[in-house]
């Protein structure tokens, strides 16, 4: 039995915990901050309730093999899932404002959705681009999200993405995914494909055609909301960390990791403490570490570590019912004539239906939230704007208004400690391996990573599947080969 120290308590740091306690391990996790669960928060206001971070989750069953794996009540006994049906409604930035609703996971109804909307053959089309991107995800499934990061990233360092044969995107250098949507989809329908991209922090004007898996991940295994917001799930892991005997220490940041005979044996904590342990694995944004640390190797954040977006938040509290027509998420384009410029990009309306986000059925909560980059000016659009975009999807809006708070990068930062309040995208294959993030071993023996700045990257399935990995790498060594 190894005694490990856990950095943070976000969502994969959890993960990691729960997985090798069951494997007989005595495992303590320090937290700078008072409560547990990284980005999943939750705000409540005068009966109100909002999350504050992510609000729906895709690839369930990353949560559903944690539970299985850690003990015997299945996740469905913990919380209330929730797939989405509709998955999602697009608000076009068009003087018309079109709007079309997708239905969810299903692969027919979302194409006789488009042709109602966009003309016959429009749903063939989206479903041709969507099964490229199956062979996407077939190809790079288990090396970008189920195994450890291969030494030799060359292979997920092309773009997976099979070219259309005769489109001209053979014979130069592989497209973007904005130039595939373009050259596949076209015009509105183009706009779907490239804005619910967006709303992961991919831009799609540089990103690698490969990151077509994101909407057909969700389009093949559903959108899902916990009843009571992704919080729930959070107390669910922590919960199940603290049933597999895991240790949580609250307000105990860390300094740095101690080393001794050139590994990791421990840390330093902020108050000066030293707490040995046998391994490290550090769950937060490793760029907190020192940066003459042992544990910040060349490879310990991804080449795009700086320029990872953030995310800016409006709660709306609104008087009045949620109208039945209403869905729960609605995808707001940006006008075609501002494309490009400063503000937000596609914006996101949530609308979730469920009585412990209101304090009764004549009041609603919405969250409104937008990508950003807080490092450029104007990067972060204002309230204001939100509330412009927001009233495209909620008609009526600002008479409903009883009031608003925003959260801004600088509140994700505080939330998170990631720096500049980043919130790290998915890891994609392609572009030459940029969009990969570091491996979960390091250069230093005995310290690991895992969360969101790890590979697989970012998001609730990727930084779980952190857990797996981490996990598998410290019981099995390098006999590891993934999970099953």
């Amino acid at each position: 039995m190894a005694r490990i120290a856990v950095i943070g308590a976000g969502m994969g740091a959890m993960a990691t915990a729960a997985r090798l306690a069951v494997a007989g391990h005595r495992v303590t996790v320090h937290e700078r901050g008072p409560d547990y669960g990284g980005s999943l928060g939750r705000h409540k206001r005068d009966g109100f309730a909002f999350d504050t971070g992510p609000g729906l989750l895709h690839l369930p069953a990353v949560y559903r093999d944690l539970f299985i794996k850690t003990g015997k009540r299945p996740l469905e006994d913990h919380v209330d899932l929730v797939q989405l049906d509709p998955a999602v409604r697009h608000v076009l930035g068009d003087a018309d404002a079109t709007t079309v609703t997708l239905p969810g996971a299903s692969r027919g109804g979302v194409a006789a959705a488009l042709d109602e909307t966009f003309g016959p053959g429009a749903g063939d089309r989206w479903n041709a681009v969507l099964g490229r991107a199956r062979d996407a995800w077939d190809a790079t499934r288990r090396p970008l999200l189920e195994e450890p990061l291969s030494p030799d990233r060359q292979a997920l360092g092309r773009d997976p993405y099979p070219a259309l044969r005769g489109s001209g995107l053979l014979r130069r250098r592989p497209p973007t995914l904005a130039e595939v949507a373009g050259r596949e989809l076209g015009g509105a329908l183009a706009e779907l494909l490239t804005a619910r991209v967006e709303t992961y922090g991919v831009d799609p004007g540089s990103a690698p055609a490969s990151a077509a898996v994101l909407p057909y991940m969700e389009q093949t295994f559903g959108s899902w909301y916990v009843r009571g917001g992704l919080r729930a799930l959070a107390t669910a892991v922590h919960e199940r960390c603290r049933e597999r005997k895991v240790e949580f220490v609250f307000g105990s940041g860390v300094r740095d990791v101690l080393t001794r005979d050139g590994r990791a044996a421990g840390l330093l904590l902020e108050d000066g403490t030293e707490e040995p342990a046998d391994l490290v694995v550090c769950g937060i944004d490793p760029r907190r570490l020192p940066a003459g640390s042992p544990t910040r190797a060349p490879d310990a954040v991804p080449a795009r570590g700086a320029g990872v977006p953030s995310r800016v938040t409006l709660l709306l509290a609104l008087r009045g019912a949620r109208p039945a027509d209403a869905v729960h998420r609605t995808l707001v384009h940006r006008d075609p004539a501002h494309r490009g410029g400063a503000g937000a990009g596609t914006v996101t309306v949530m609308r979730p239906d469920d009585p412990t986000t209101r304090p009764d059925a004549d009041h609603e909560a919405v969250t409104v939230s937008a990508v950003c980059d807080p490092q450029t000016p104007q990067g972060v659009p204002g309230a204001q704007e939100l509330l412009d975009r927001a009233e495209r999807a909620v008609p009526g809006l600002r008479e409903r208004l009883l009031w608003h708070e925003v959260r801004t990068p600088a509140d994700v930062e505080a939330a998170t400690g990631a720096l500049g309040g980043s919130v790290p995208p998915p890891a994609l294959a392609g572009a030459g391996g940029r969009l990969l993030y570091p491996a979960n071993t390091t250069a230093l023996p005995g310290f690991y990573l895992a969360g969101g700045w790890a590979h697989p990257g970012g998001g609730l399935a990727h930084a779980g599947m952190t857990g797996a990995l981490v996990a598998g790498l410290i019981v099995e060594g390098d006999r590891f080969r993934g999970s099953q």
